[in-house]
This record gives C-alpha cells, structure tokens and sequence, in this order.
C-alpha cells in the first residue's frame, strides 16, 4: 500500500492532532448518587399534577411507608455501586438495570425502540435526486468515519467545554442486537471492515476497509466513485428477481418479529445450513446495513413513516402464474382462499412495500430512489445524541466535498477547505492492479443466498403480515412549524426546548381538556458510561400555565408570565436531570436491586402514583441540527404520542406519531398554540435606516444578553445566533464561556416508562474472513 500513488490516496484534516477518541473516559465523574429523602421529595412533586387529592395522599401515606424499606435498599444499592467502580465491573449504579430494561422486554423494536432521522438532501443537487450516487456519498464519508474510530482520530464529544462520554461509540459500528428467548445481547466485532447492502428484501456485502497496518491504522479501501459502481451493480443483479419472489424471503422481517419469536427463527435459520449461518455473521459483524428502497415519497409525511417503519403495500399478481412457481402450503392455502375472495378468481396479493426491506437489529441507513435518505438505528447500545453525532459528521463531510468541487478550479493545490473527517483512502482497486496478491483486497459485492425450508418461508409470510397490523395501525404526521425558532425564542428570554416542552402539553390540554404525563429523556453522558435521565415535563407550574390559557378572561399579559414561569421551572429541572439528579434512575434501580438480591419489593412500585409517572402519554425528545429534516419514534404506550422534535434557527420539525389517534389533529392544535404563543411575545426588531451622526465616537453595547437562554444542552453542536435586543444586533454562539458549565443536551428517544440501557455485555463476533471464506468457497 506504500506504492500507492497521491492521486488515489485521500488525507484527512491536518489540524491539531487529538491524541484518541478515549483520552477522557478515564478523568470522567462517575453518575452521583442522590439521597432517598431527595429523590422521594422530587417524586412527590412530579406526581402532584398526575393524581386527585385521594391520590395524593395515599402517595405521602406509601412515601412515609417507603422511606423506612427504602432506607435498606439504598444502602445496598450504594455497596453494589462501590463494588462496581472498584471492580470496574460498572459503569453506573443503574447501568446494569438499564442494559436488562433494553435487552430484556420481548416486544418488537419496530414502532417500540428503534428511532429515526429523515437527512436533509444533499447540497449537490446531482447527487441529492440520486439513489445510487446519494447512497455512495453517505457510505463513503460513513467508511471514513469508521476507519477514524477505529484510529481513534474521532474528536471527543463535549458540551460547554465538558467532555463527554465516548463509550457508545464503541458500539456504532459493527454492532448488532442479537435476539434471544430470556435476554437479548449486543454483539460488537471490533475487526469489522465490510458493508451490508440490503436491496428488494436481497443481502449483498462488500468489504471496504483495509486490515489494520504496520503502524496500526485502519484505512478505506474504496473511493465515492467505486462505491456507486457497486451499488449499480448490485441493483442490476437484485432486479433480475421479481418482487413478489424476493418478498417470500425477505428474511428481514423476521428481526420485527417478537424477540423471543425471532429467536426460534434464527435458530432454525443457523442450524438448517452452514451457508445460512455464515450469511448471518456477515450481516452481524458488518459495519452497518445500506438500504436501498425502490419507494418514492409523496409528501413529506410518507418519508418519515418510511424511515420509521417502512410502506405497507398490498398488490395482485395472477395466480395462475404463481401456481406455475414452487409455493409453499401456506401460500398455496392462501391463494385458494384468494379464489374465494376476488369474483375473478384468478388473483392473490403480495407485499409490494418497503416494510420487508429491513434489518432492525443494526444501524441502517436508508436511501430511497429519489435520494431522500435517513437513518434507522437500534436503541439498545447507542443513543440519540451518538446517532446524532454519526449523523452530523456524514452530513457535514458532504457539504466539505461540495464546498471543494465548487473552489477546485480556484484552489488547483492545497485547499484551504479542511476535511471534517480524519481518513486516508487507499484505493484496492489500484493496489490491486500492481499484482501484489499480498496486499491485494477483495472489494467486489458478493450476494448472500439464504437456504430456507417451507417452515422458514411460512414464517416470514406470517411475521410480514404481523407488521402489516403494526404498520397500519400507526398514524405519522409531520409539522413544520416555519413562523419562529430558536432565534426569537431566545430574543425573549426563554429557553426553546422549554417553550417548546410547554407547547406540547398545553396543546394536549387544549385539544383533550386532561393533563396528562410527558417524559423528555435529558443527556447525562458527562459522567462515565452516561446515557440518559427522565425529565418530567408536567409539572404544578405547567398545570397553572394550562389553566391560565384556558380561562378566556386572562390577559395576554397574565399568560406570557405564567409561560415564563414554567419554561424557568422546566429549564432548572432538565439542569438537575443532568446532573444525575432526576427521579426515575435512582427509583427504578431501587426496584431493580431489590429483585436482584432475591428481596421482596416494596408496595411503593405497584402504587396508583408510580403508575401514573410510568404512564407516558407525550413521550417527546429533542434531537437534531441543521443535518435533520426529522426525527421521531414511536408512542411508547397505546393511548400516547411519540413526538420528537428539532429547533431549528427560524423553525421548528416535528414528527408526530401514535396509534388510532388524532395525530394531525394534534399537531394542528400544537401550531395554533405556537402561533398564539408568538403573536404574544414580542417580534424580533427589524433594522431600519438611520442617519450618519459626525459626533458619534463609538457604537453602543448591549446592556444585557441573551445567551443565558440559549438551549446549548440541546443543540451539541453550536449554532452560531444572531440576537437582537432593541436596535443592536450581535452575534451570540451557542456554546459560550459565560454560559452555566452544566451540559443539559435533551437528546436520545424515550422508551416505555424507564427504559434505558448501556451496553456491558459486548460478546465480539467471529472473524469476518472465516466467513467470507466460507462463502467463496460455497
């Protein structure tokens, strides 16, 4: 690879070197640890919206009781923590719990778990209507930014000038859920240097990394260019089947299927072939899967359901010809029943959507034919914010390249423009041509054929139409929300995330007349092995804002000091969440400790008031950047909204979701309320023109800022703002030294009640040669 010549040798930046990904994880704080008389006394306040006054004082009559069992299991938790940093053993007191709360539930991660983000189009207008070119430029910058991970080049994460945890990371490339019938596991293959290819429900893969060298560095094996020539190629092979053929083995399908019902398939899967066994570790120890879907979004609203979940489309097709094709029974039985159903007699369905054209179980990026593209990934070992990470870097990698094919003919040597990612690329195909077998590397796609018996084949049927029922029952709108943003929230001296929190539950109010509990997950990774806390939005000073804006007699002014009033309460509250000093962690791990050591587990966790808290109707999280056009997720209970939203400088994207609900109507009553609620706030000045005045010496200062309301907790990356109080206009960044030095980031999806993990049981997969070797060889 040394001979390799500079035309097909790609640096990274030359910036400051940054000695690893890592360097911080050990000089990281460990989660705190809250007293139970404060956790008991913050559990009361959240509740107090939720309950009636009977309610209410069972809950202090349950809270004296647990106080005093409480007290035992505190102390227990506190040992079992003490143990865990000693033996290094644990992350956290409540990481363990966390990783059984993820991994252990036997519901389908489909609509339950898995999140997504829809990208905004790629800047260059020749790639973003592209499926094949898109799909290339994302797995490029993809590739480079794994092999810069695995260099451990990947600047660490930090909010404010506080580092952030890098432990997910470990896990966002080449990781996998694997399901199992008591407790599913992550598997992580630290070796892996290949990309799946998903394309008309048909695997394909090809390896794209180079073997770690002599000096220890990974490098990408294959330039932008080579990739859209393997994804040509791949979709030219995967047509040459018909659909309705290729969906009777979408084996994808079967990873929506209940955990422990994926389970047995698997097994059955692996053990029915050898061939089938090594085509499923390819797919687990890739680095991620590429989806290609043969869809064209209508509307907006149909991109974010298909990032979520996939289309679900029904089509007829002769029986007459299916009957000439090898069916199994189960199709057989259905197409005589399908005689029965149509007069013609002489058709039956099959599933035309994209819903088969999945795998759950990993990170996947999605592109769709007309180059819109997004990402699904799985929650259980990364979250949002180190989604969002993934997300960020590609994305901006794709502006850097744009920016330098505009200033190529400017800038003939040295580009001032620096790379976002620190890769090199060492293409195979011109290592290759040198006839150095050596160092020669397979880069071509090859295509994993899976052996399926008819019990295999009956289940996929079965598992598709399974999340047929799932996929029809969900009910995504999308709300793009384009009168304000942060921008002129923040010239009005309110944190947006707040304002925004504050909207949703008032708009629920409005529309239903109840005050019901809203979750928002708040981003704790400043201490070692962090994820998340709840914060519980519904609050007595939110339930006094809904109720002002209810009483028809109030005065705008009376409404504008009561949103105040709650936005401030919300803002010190996602400050304490990030701080390790939330209500839900510290009880959930009580509860957790308590069945672990075999111990009975008190009253208190089967109470009307732990039920309420757990009971979330608005599960809503805040994630994004000028990267996302969307993101969102599922409800996390049947009668709940999943809404998930993104602040933008001058608008606010939401997506919106439920089942059986009035979604739309919901996010009509959400932009009324955002409407009402900035014809009361006071408009950003304009500029108008003055005169030059000779005397003037100097132009005046501002005499107060507005930075302190800015959300850098949710917006990680930094916004530069331009604030405008009175006539002066400043400029004022996210991220500023005056700001508090606490990183409150509400980032990441909630789950239902207290469901978060982090990862410890990283089970490294076989080598990928073996596997690949097999493959050949069959």
């Amino acid at each position: 690879m040394n001979g390799t010549t500079n035309a097909n040798m790609i640096g990274g930046p030359s910036s400051k070197q940054i000695k690893s990904t890592y360097e911080h994880q050990s000089s990281l704080p460990r989660l705190p640890f809250p007293s139970l008389e404060f956790t008991l006394k913050k559990f009361m306040s959240a509740v107090e919206p939720l309950l009636d006054p009977t309610q209410l004082e069972e809950t202090r009559q349950i809270i004296q009781e647990f106080e005093k069992d409480g007290i035992k299991l505190q102390h227990i938790l506190e040992q079992y923590d003490e143990e865990g940093a000693t033996k290094k053993s644990i992350g956290s007191y409540i990481e363990e719990f966390w990783t059984d709360a993820y991994l252990a539930p036997n519901a389908s991660v489909v609509l339950n778990l898995n999140p997504f983000f829809l990208l905004e189009d790629d800047p260059d207008a020749k790639i973003a209507k592209s499926q094949i070119r898109r799909g290339a430029s994302l797995t490029f910058h993809s590739l480079r930014l794994a092999a810069s991970l695995k260099n451990e080049k990947m600047k660490s994460d930090e909010v404010k000038g506080v580092m952030l945890c890098m432990d997910q990371f470990r896990s966002l490339f080449g990781g996998c859920r694997v399901p199992s019938e008591e407790r599913d596991v992550v598997e992580v293959d630290v070796d892996s240097d290949h990309v799946a290819v998903l394309y008309r429900h048909q695997f394909y893969y090809f390896r794209a990394l180079w073997p770690r060298n002599t000096e220890g560095e990974v490098n990408v094996a294959v330039s932008e260019a080579d990739i859209a020539e393997i994804l040509q190629s791949i979709v030219n092979d995967g047509k040459k089947k018909d659909w309705a053929e290729s969906v009777k083995a979408a084996i994808g399908v079967l990873t929506t299927l209940p955990r422990n019902e994926w389970a047995k398939a698997r097994y059955q899967l692996v053990n029915s072939s050898d061939a089938n066994k090594s085509a499923l570790e390819v797919i687990d120890s890739a680095l991620f899967v590429l989806v290609l879907d043969d869809f064209y979004p209508d509307s907006v609203h149909d991109a974010a359901a298909n990032m979520l979940h996939g289309t679900h489309v029904m089509k007829e097709r002769n029986i007459a010809n299916a009957q000439e094709e090898s069916m199994t029974m189960t199709e057989s039985a259905h197409a005589a029943n399908d005689i029965k159903l149509y007069p013609s007699g002489n058709t039956c369905e099959y599933q035309a959507g994209t819903c088969c054209n999945r795998w759950y179980d990993k990170l996947q990026i999605i592109v769709c034919s007309d180059g819109s593209a997004g990402i699904n990934f799985e929650h259980s070992a990364i979250d949002g914010h180190t989604a969002l990470r993934f997300a960020s870097d590609v994305y901006a990698e794709s502006v850097v390249q744009f920016a330098k094919s505009i200033t190529k003919s400017i800038y003939t040597q040295g580009c001032p423009i620096p790379a976002m990612i620190d890769a090199k690329v060492i293409r195979a195909a011109v290592v290759n041509g040198k006839n150095n077998q050596d160092m020669a590397l397979d880069t071509n796609p090859k295509k994993l054929d899976f052996q399926l018996a008819e019990k295999l084949k009956d289940r996929i049927y079965h598992a598709e139409t399974a999340l047929g029922d799932a996929v029809n029952a969900d009910d995504t709108f999308v709300l793009e929300f384009d009168k304000f943003g942060k921008t002129f929230i923040i010239s009005n001296k309110m944190s947006p995330d707040s304002l925004v929190q504050m909207s949703i539950i008032l708009a629920y109010h409005r529309l239903y007349g109840e005050i019901v509990c809203a979750y928002e997950p708040v981003l704790t990774k400043r201490y070692f092995h962090g994820r998340t806390e709840a914060m519980r939005s519904t609050t007595t000073k939110a339930v006094e804002m809904c109720k002002c804006f209810a009483n028809r007699l109030a005065s705008n002014e009376e409404k504008i000091k009561v949103l105040r009033e709650s936005t401030k309460n919300h803002s010190r509250l996602v400050k304490e969440s990030s701080e390790g000093m939330g209500v839900d962690r510290h009880l959930y791990a009580l509860k957790c400790i308590a069945e672990k050591k075999g111990m009975k587990v008190p009253e208190f966790f089967t109470s009307d008031a732990w039920r309420a808290l757990n009971h979330t109707v608005l599960s809503t999280s805040n994630c994004g950047n000028p990267a996302l056009r969307l993101f969102g997720f599922g409800p996390v209970v049947p009668d709940g909204f999943g809404v998930g939203y993104i602040i933008k400088d001058s608008r606010i994207q939401y997506s919106i979701s439920s089942k059986h609900r009035q979604t739309k109507r919901f996010a009509h009553a959400i932009h009324q309320t955002l409407h009402e609620i900035g014809e009361m706030l006071e408009p950003l000045k304009s500029q108008s023109i003055g005169y030059h005045n000779v005397e003037t010496k100097s132009i005046p200062s501002m005499k107060e800022s507005a930075v302190e309301f800015a959300d850098g907790w949710v917006d990680t990356y930094g916004d530069s703002l331009k604030i405008e109080i009175g006539s002066i206009a400043s400029t004022s960044t996210v991220r500023p030294a005056t700001a508090p030095s606490v990183p409150r980031v509400a980032s990441n999806t909630s789950l239902v009640g207290l469901a978060k993990v982090s990862k410890r049981s990283l089970v490294r997969q076989s080598s990928l040669s073996v596997g690949i070797q097999i493959l050949e060889q069959k």
